[in-house]
């Protein structure tokens, strides 16, 4: 069971109305869980979020092979046609993910996720799991 210490469904909702263009945020345990949504659907919120846990498992993996990383993924983004996906370490093992259209400020959201981060960091925090149960 993921731990949610505090509803920060507004400091979401603060970040989506600061950065014109975000479709959807979620935050999510390393695991691939949805802690917390805002903006598009509760299943797409999930599907993001189980995404969300393969991708940042790669990053890993990928930066284990950058001379002098620590191996830790700190921010992903990825372009596509229609828009962005910004993916940020959150927290021990808990993530921040955006989905945004073409037309947003790339350099804003960056920092206003990073302010967030900073802000809500230590509510972020999903505890290891071990057949389904914190540990």
């Amino acid at each position: 069971m993921i731990q949610q210490r505090a509803n920060f469904d507004w400091m979401l909702k603060d970040l989506a109305d600061g950065v014109g263009g975000i479709r959807q945020i979620v935050v999510l345990s390393a695991d691939g869980l949805r802690i917390a949504r805002h903006g598009g659907d509760a299943d797409a919120a999930d599907r993001l979020a189980a995404a969300c846990a393969g991708l940042q498992s790669l990053a890993g993996a990928v930066a284990t092979e950058i001379p002098d990383s620590d191996g830790q993924m700190r921010m992903v983004i990825i372009e596509v046609r229609g828009g962005f996906f910004y993916m940020m370490a959150a927290g021990p093992n808990a993530y921040l993910a955006v989905l945004a259209g073409e037309t947003v400020d790339a350099g804003l959201l960056s920092s206003r996720m990073r302010d967030l981060v900073v802000r809500i960091g230590a509510h972020l925090t999903s505890p290891p799991r071990r057949d389904g149960q914190a540990v």
